[in-house]
């Protein structure tokens, strides 16, 4: 049976004295002041299923709760576990009853099951209940973007071609224990191909480079034979009980889609170590386990693996806006897409408007004066005049240094929430870590805020 929340708090509710339990007092009262926050999540939970029957689970308010606790202390969710057994504090905030202390898998199942839309939901509520408190406005609006990374290593082909090999030998493996009498045959050659990488790593003539790397296509397209031929026994078998067949499915489907990568880095690795090619960004596999990860190459910065997003504050240095983007766009593709969100979420367009350089164009300018934006500021002037962006060089550049603090709110978002490596696997974790912590963020951002003027 799933609850929405406790209908009893404990009457012996600990005092906040700390700095960080009056943070999370002042977080608690701002969602009790937003109850759709906790509506929401519970249609996450329970899904289609009925809420009256079955075994007590989380509530949608500790859920919740627990979700924002672990993006506000950047916890993993071993270290949550043992903060809501272990603190007072924590425990009060996330509403936890007497004797329930959830397990680090609970935590998981339960956090993981908001879904973007939901989090995006309660995101406009938290801003909602600023503009109610007279807090946030959405009047004056910087902008910029950066680059989240996706939870992987750095890629080479020779790294990849091995997390192939070694993937799909360990499902192999785990097929003949589901088929005592396999009709496929692999053989392991997952420690060849550990020397082979570090030749590689090591090698310090093309000649031993290369020929390393013709021993490892070898190996990868071997064991891509071994799989191909177990995907269709494996899809077919039938075992004594649901628990086997299902086992068997699910490992078919999973080498099937590992097949399917390891083909692509084969092949790329032809074309760029043997043929000498330049393979195209959009073209390249980077990861087997996190597919979905673009490559990101923004002017002369290291090259980063993840995924882009494009961000709006206010003057609060609440984050108001988000676009999580595929592929690596540039910035002002990206311009009329956030001031576009900005007005659907608050029903018009900001009065300022001021952006990083790679955002400037006449094109954006134009749109942004034809949607009634006064000033439209662009760090870089790229051939466009000061009194073209703004009614004054005074104006443009107080917008202009305006447009810097929206850095430092990235950089809380990367220090303090984790937002600069994303550790929940597939796109969909990816977009739902993201906001999860933009939520976290401008939470804390408006509790500090209460505290200030209490």
């Amino acid at each position: 049976m799933r609850y929405r929340f406790n209908p009893q708090m404990n009457l012996f509710s600990p005092l906040m004295r700390s700095a960080v339990a009056k943070e999370l007092k002042a977080i608690s009262d701002i969602l009790d002041a937003t109850p759709s926050v906790t509506e929401r999540v519970f249609h996450d939970l329970v899904h289609a299923r009925r809420t009256d029957t079955g075994r007590k689970g989380m509530t949608a308010e500790q859920a919740l709760r627990c979700a924002i606790l672990k993006q506000y202390r950047e916890l993993s969710y071993e270290e949550l576990a043992f903060h809501l057994e272990d603190s007072d504090a924590f425990r009060s905030f996330a509403r936890l009853e007497m004797g329930q202390y959830p397990s680090k898998s609970v935590l998981q199942e339960n956090i993981k099951a908001i879904t973007e839309a939901t989090w995006e939901a309660i995101h406009r509520d938290v801003l909602a209940y600023a503009a109610k408190e007279k807090i946030e406005h959405g009047r004056t609006v910087r902008v910029d973007s950066t680059a989240v990374e996706t939870d992987i290593h750095h890629p080479t082909d020779s790294t990849l071609l091995a997390d192939g090999v070694r993937i799909i030998t360990r499902w192999l493996a785990e097929g003949t224990g589901l088929t005592p009498q396999p009709v496929y045959q692999y053989s392991d050659h997952t420690r060849v191909v550990k020397k082979r990488v570090m030749t590689i790593l090591n090698a310090r003539k093309d000649t031993v480079r290369q020929k390393a790397y013709r021993d490892l296509l070898h190996y990868a397209r071997l064991v891509k034979a071994y799989a191909e031929s177990a995907i269709p026994e494996l899809a077919s078998y039938q075992g004594h009980d649901l628990t086997d067949t299902f086992a068997a499915h699910e490992l078919a489907r999973r080498l099937e889609r590992a097949v399917r990568i390891l083909g692509k880095v084969i092949d790329q690795t032809e074309r760029r170590v043997f043929k000498g090619e330049r393979v195209p960004a959009s073209e390249k596999i980077v990861s087997f386990f996190e597919d979905h990860t673009d490559i990101i190459v923004k002017g002369r910065r290291e090259t980063e693996y993840g995924h882009k997003i494009f961000l709006s504050g206010g003057a609060s240095t609440m984050i108001l806006g988000c676009l999580i983007c595929r592929g690596n766009p540039t910035d002002s593709d990206q311009y009329r897409s956030l001031l576009d969100q900005h007005k659907e979420w608050y029903g018009r367009m900001p009065r300022q408007v001021t952006a990083d350089g790679g955002f400037a164009s006449k094109e954006n300018l134009a749109y942004a004066h034809a949607c009634g934006v006064k000033d439209a500021v662009f760090a870089r002037k790229r051939g466009l005049s000061i009194l073209d962006m703004a009614k004054s060089t005074w104006v443009y550049k107080k917008l202009r240094n305006f447009r810097a603090g929206i850095e430092a709110g990235i950089s809380a978002l990367k220090r303090a929430f984790g937002l600069d490596r994303c550790t929940w696997s597939g796109w969909e974790g990816f977009t739902r870590y993201v906001w999860s912590s933009i939520v976290s963020y401008n939470l804390l951002v408006l509790a500090r805020t209460r505290l200030v003027s209490a």
